[in-house]
Formats: C-alpha cells, structure tokens, sequence
C-alpha cells in the first residue's frame, strides 16, 4: 500500500539526513549488514541516457539554474533524466563537491527547497523532480532498489515481515515502486517522521 506522504519531498523532516543503509533489515544501528560506503557515486550520466527536456520541464530547469547560479556552482549543465523512481535534473560541472555536501545532506535539502519553491501556490498537478550531482542520488537509488529485492527475498524465506531502516520519504518511495508489480509481498509505511520507514510483508 503506498502512502502519499512517500511521494512528497515536502514531506521530509527539517533535520535531512542521509542514513546508512544496511544490507538487512531491522536490529542493530545500520540493520545487521554493511554499512554503505560514504560515497556511492557512480559517476553522471552517460550522454546517451540523457533526454530531450519535455517542455512542462523547462521551468523547473530554469529556475534551478538560477538557484545554481545564486549559489557560485557553476559552470555548470543541467540534463533531464526519465527514471522509473521519477525524473531527474542532473548537474554535472567541475566544482560540485560543495554541492553535494558531507553525506549528500546539502543536495537532499537543496531537493526539498527546490521542489517547495516550485510548488508554491499549485494545489494540483504538483510536479516534483530529483536533483542528482555526479549520479550520487542515483546512485543511492540503485542501492535502494537492490536493497528492496534482498529484503524480498528474506521476507519469503522467512515468512515474516521486514522492517527497513528509517528513510527519507524520496527513498521509501523507490522501495515501494521497486516491489509494487510483486505479487508475493506488500509494502507499508509506519511510524512517524523522522523515524518512519517501509514494511514488507509476505502476502
């Protein structure tokens, strides 16, 4: 069952955080697994995967060039992404350190202004984007995905449900669209902000 609190970036709690995330779930600080490495960059995207910018894009990539500029990030170029998680805004440049911030927190909470700035004043039809420099955020979702499909298979297994670490509403959004088409297991949301995070339950 999906929440719509896990499609919202507005949704996401004043002290953004990036939290480790382990590779099992429930119990100890980081689920029993590995921590993630402090930096999951996968390099920016490929040219190739890089598509023609929609034109209903055009003012959200508009004014995050201008938050850009504000901030003394450029040079930079900005290319539109279409992922199954969302669409993406990636920033590619020769500074962008101070862009992504220790753990990626500078862009996650540059993500949420963005998206609020963009959204003031729309009751309906709200479009939100992802801001990815270097492919750091894809990156993550891409451990994300791999994550959901391990706890899967260990909620089959075992017959019970698996709690995920507490996430970011983005991030518990990407676990509930990686299993939405399973027909074996359901996900949920529980508990509250900054401490919910995804169930998995066998079906």
């Amino acid at each position: 069952m999906l929440y719509e609190d896990d499609f919202e970036f507005e949704e996401q709690p004043a002290d953004v955080r990036d939290r480790p995330i382990g590779g099992r779930s429930g119990g100890g600080r980081d689920g029993g697994g590995t921590r993630r490495r402090r930096d999951p960059r996968r390099g920016p995207a490929a040219p190739s995967e890089r598509q023609a910018l929609p034109d209903e894009a055009q003012p959200a990539r508009d004014l995050l060039a201008e938050i850009l500029e504000r901030m003394g990030a450029g040079p930079i170029d900005i290319g539109y992404i279409a992922r199954p998680e969302g669409e993406y805004l990636e920033v590619s440049g020769p500074h962008l350190g101070m862009l992504i911030g220790r753990h990626g927190n500078t862009l996650e909470a540059l993500n949420l202004v963005f998206n609020n700035a963009l959204n003031a004043g729309v009751r309906n039809n709200r479009h939100y984007f992802t801001i990815d420099a270097e492919g750091y955020r894809a990156a993550r979702a891409d451990q994300l995905k791999h994550l959901a499909l391990a706890t899967l298979e260990r909620c089959l297994r075992e017959r019970s449900p698996q709690k995920l670490e507490p996430m970011l509403p983005s991030e518990r959004k990407i676990v509930h669209l990686a299993l939405a088409d399973s027909e074996l297991v359901r996900t949920e949301s529980e508990g509250e902000e900054p401490e919910r995070r995804v169930v998995i339950f066998p079906v």
